[in-house]
């Protein structure tokens, strides 16, 4: 998550980081260069084999203070957020810390609460992926523990058991982020990932910990993907170092004990967080899946460009330093999804900005028009009430509840290639799968489908006012084809 400037935190690290910036730059293409691939974008598929884009929130920051692990999120809230945007995708948080209390003891009454929250999406034709989030650490790492700072939760993520800091310092900061490059911070990160050669359990524990909860969900068909990470932080390791080392290392351990498990959620992994998130090209590695078939392996970055970060809105010189952020971002990610994964899906796991910035409903249409083009999921940042979200603690709508309530398909019957929409207009043009035999499904909104609809290019299975999908056929399966859907007249 990012609430705060990161600045500070930004020059430390690249104190760091070192030599790894500079390996990162002349091992991977960096910005203005052939940073992309030729790898034409691929999508999470669902039980039918239909292509899924996926538009939601993170849900939510509150879960991470909270003594039963959850959300103060109630399905009243999730109904709202239906009715008025018409989302279909969340990426829900979870914990270390929740599902494993003690070691190798699962907590099957916190994932009994988890499975109770993915009913309400599951009721509501959601997909669901399940972040283990962590944000410094741990809650350990201070005598407060992660009952906050002012300015958001000091720690949250492992438990109390799994955080060694051998005694070294933590002194208290007035930013969150600044915890991280604390002597003590960092050496429960360095055993974490064993560079201190004294903890080689606590990966192996985290790996499990992961397997308990594929085994609770591998049966259930709306939690889709499992974000392995939150925003990894690599202590005293940086870099490709990192991400090609430690990091890599654990998504290999953790994949390979889901797949015991669950042969078919999707696993997503995310690159290392500071200077990846403002774009920085990433220096993680290819990540193997030992399911048999296809591999189901997603790219999960973050996006957090610096000027936004300092709190600037998206104007002037900001929106120029933004949008060159934006371009050498895309160029990473491109990289790592298409060359490095194999043509790996992309999920953007977070972004967002305070709302009552200037240029805020720009730079939102910026994004989500670059993850259109990406073929990514979006789950923005986040839920919780407040000028970052759709809602205000008063229950006022926020500029992205109009923003992002736009017509989109949600599950496409082959693979789109364009897409676009207005308010009152999409048009999606996308190669039919035979093997495909469920429709593809269009969410519209009330405002700018008040009535019937018109459409081009394909046969109507269904229109449901009240639910706001479409569900259309297409006669051709042997080439692309363009749908185009607008009000009736």
């Amino acid at each position: 998550m990012r609430r705060i400037p990161l600045s500070a935190l930004i020059i430390a690290g690249s104190l760091v980081l070192g030599s790894g910036i500079a390996a990162a730059e002349g091992s991977l293409p960096m910005p203005g260069s052939a940073g992309g691939t030729d790898v034409p974008p691929s999508y999470l598929t669902d039980d039918a084999g239909r292509s899924l884009i996926l538009r939601g929130f993170n849900t939510a920051s509150s879960a991470k203070s909270a003594p039963d692990g959850m959300p103060k999120f109630t399905e009243a809230d999730l109904e709202r957020e239906h009715a008025d945007m018409g989302t279909n995708f969340v990426r829900f948080l979870i914990s270390w810390r929740s599902v494993e209390p003690e070691p190798g003891q699962y907590d099957q009454e916190y994932l009994d609460r988890v499975e109770d929250r993915v009913s309400w999406y599951a009721d509501r034709g959601y997909k669901v992926m399940l972040d283990m989030h962590q944000d410094v650490y741990s809650g350990a790492i201070t005598p407060e523990g992660n009952s906050g700072n002012g300015a958001g939760n000091i720690g949250n993520g492992a438990p109390a058991w799994a955080t060694y800091m051998d005694g070294l310092p933590i002194s208290p900061q007035n930013r969150w982020e600044l915890y991280y490059i604390q002597p003590g911070v960092m050496r429960a990160f360095d055993n974490f990932w064993n560079t201190t050669g004294q903890h080689p359990e606590l990966v192996e524990h985290y790996a499990n910990a992961w397997q308990a909860v594929a085994e609770r969900f591998a049966g259930n068909d709306t939690v889709v993907a499992y974000d392995l990470m939150n925003e990894p932080w690599g202590g005293s390791l940086q870099g490709p170092a990192f991400e090609g080392g430690p990091l890599a290392a654990l998504y290999q351990r953790t994949t390979n004990a889901i797949r015991e498990v669950d042969q078919d959620s999707w696993v997503c992994v995310a690159p290392q967080a500071v200077g990846v998130n403002q774009g920085v090209p990433s220096g993680l590695t290819k990540i193997n899946d030992p399911r048999a078939g296809e591999q189901r392996i997603a790219y999960c970055p973050h996006l957090y460009p610096l000027p936004l970060d300092l709190g600037d809105g998206y104007s002037g010189l900001s929106r120029t330093l933004t949008d060159a952020t934006i371009d050498t971002w895309r160029d990473s990610v491109e990289h790592i999804a298409g060359n490095v994964l194999g043509g790996a899906p992309i999920i953007l796991g977070e972004f967002g900005l305070d709302t009552t910035l200037p240029g805020a409903g720009d730079y939102i249409d910026r994004v989500y028009t670059t993850a259109r083009e990406l073929g990514a999921g979006v789950s923005y940042w986040s839920s919780d009430p407040g000028p970052w979200g759709p809602y205000l603690p008063d229950g006022t709508q926020t500029i992205l509840v109009d923003t992002l309530n736009k017509p989109y398909p949600r599950a496409v019957a082959g693979i789109p290639t364009e897409w676009s929409s207005t308010v009152d207009r999409l048009q999606l043009t996308f190669a039919p799968d035979p093997a495909v035999t469920a429709p593809t499904e269009i969410y519209l909104p009330e405002s700018g489908f008040p009535g019937g609809v018109d459409v081009a290019g394909a046969d109507i299975v269904n229109w449901d006012p009240q639910s706001r999908l479409l569900t259309v056929e297409t006669a051709d399966d042997t080439g692309p084809v363009t749908v185009t859907v607008t009000p009736a007249a």
